[in-house]
């Protein structure tokens, strides 16, 4: 059998697999009030199998947080309980469900913003970012930097969100601290120019992170609590002028929390594209750094996946792509079942087309692919 059908315990989850819904931006919450409805219940529900962990996508702290138009939030009763309705129906099918906590400090854009305000950042630094408006496609507006006491209110935010998530019946949580998001940010020195306890040192640097964490676990107990990063990463104008010390740091700190997990992203992803087929480094460097469960995520087919966990460099992959055409992953990965073609044009937001009209592969087809 494939490693990747093995069970697994990771912090306070049991697991029948190791193939992992990862968490997707797809854009398609019920306008106004960015609330989860009808069509992310089915999208969830199919992807949903027996023992298998979904990492549910990029949902927004506060307001604040909000990088794109139609994204979920987690702020107010009327997203907690269009949340609730989809983990009812994702647990209905035996599958873990874990929200990703996000903000994406300056990653945003005005008409995204409480009352069309600046997006905020650890410093009012332009990047390349880029966000899903209303219209389509914009550049990131201009962010102004946080000031030092504001900071105590988005770790605020991150609390209160932990606390809606646990209320939608969630069995965790994932902080988002990757792809040139308001964690990213704060921990790159690219982005982080601050001369104040969050910024210069690596452990400043590190701070907001750390604290965001520890808020986290006044409501849920740590094995309840992954992290996601990118070490690599270049998405949002991102760079660090040493990740390796940054992210070794990082490991060695989120592993002193006692966190459930580690998500760790391959530098052959770039945000959400691949940009070649490089061999799997970041899970492998830092799983001996954190000691604890690592889910590698970027880039993964099915042989590809069985390998590095074969190899003990991770012990779950996530999958992106091939899980936004393919509703029945695991069943295809186990299987050896042929895999729907994916349409990019599609990922975000829209209508129907692309979310959840992608088709299972039938009893009839599986036969026949056997018997080849």
């Amino acid at each position: 059998m494939s490693p990747l059908f093995t069970p697994i315990r990771i912090g306070g989850f049991d697991l029948g697999h190791r193939v992992v819904l990862a968490p997707l931006t797809r854009m398609r919450s019920e306008m106004p009030g960015n609330v989860p409805g009808a069509a992310m219940i089915e999208y969830y529900s199919q992807r949903a199998s027996r023992g298998g962990l979904l990492i549910m996508e990029a949902t927004f702290v506060s307001r604040q947080g909000n990088g794109g138009y139609a994204s979920p939030g987690i702020e107010d009763e009327a997203q907690v309980a269009g949340w609730r309705r989809i983990v009812d129906a994702v647990r209905a099918k035996g599958a873990t469900a874990v929200l990703q906590l996000w903000h994406v400090g300056r990653a945003s854009h005005t008409s995204l913003q409480p009352a069309g305000g600046e997006p905020v950042a650890p410093s009012a630094i332009n990047s390349s970012a880029g966000s899903l408006i209303e219209s389509g496609y914009a550049p990131a507006s201009p962010p102004r930097a946080l000031d030092t006491a504001e900071i105590a209110r988005v770790v605020a935010q991150y609390r209160v969100a932990a606390e809606h998530a646990k209320r939608a019946g969630f069995d965790g949580i994932e902080l988002h601290a990757a792809n040139g998001y308001l964690m990213d940010q704060f921990m790159q020195d690219g982005s982080n120019h601050r001369t104040d306890a969050y910024g210069g040192s690596i452990e400043n640097r590190t701070r907001l992170l750390i604290e965001v964490i520890e808020a986290m676990k006044q409501v849920w107990s740590a094995d309840r609590i992954g992290v996601r990063i990118g070490p690599s990463n270049s998405f949002n104008g991102m760079y660090d002028s040493g990740p390796v010390a940054l992210f070794s740091h990082v490991a060695r700190a989120l592993a002193a929390q006692r966190i459930a997990y580690l998500h760790v992203i391959e530098p052959r992803v770039v945000g959400h594209n691949e940009v070649g087929d490089q061999t799997p480094v970041a899970a492998a460097l830092l799983k001996p750094i954190f000691g604890g469960p690592v889910i590698a995520a970027g880039g993964f087919d099915g042989a590809s996946a069985a390998a590095i966990v074969e190899a003990g460099d991770a012990d779950l992959v996530a999958f992106g792509r091939h899980f936004i055409a393919n509703p029945d992953l695991p069943r295809r990965l186990r299987e050896q079942l042929p895999l729907n073609a994916y349409d990019r044009d599609t990922f975000y937001y829209g209508g129907a087309k692309g979310y959840a009209d992608y088709a299972f592969h039938s009893d009839a087809e599986a036969a026949v692919a056997l018997e080849r």
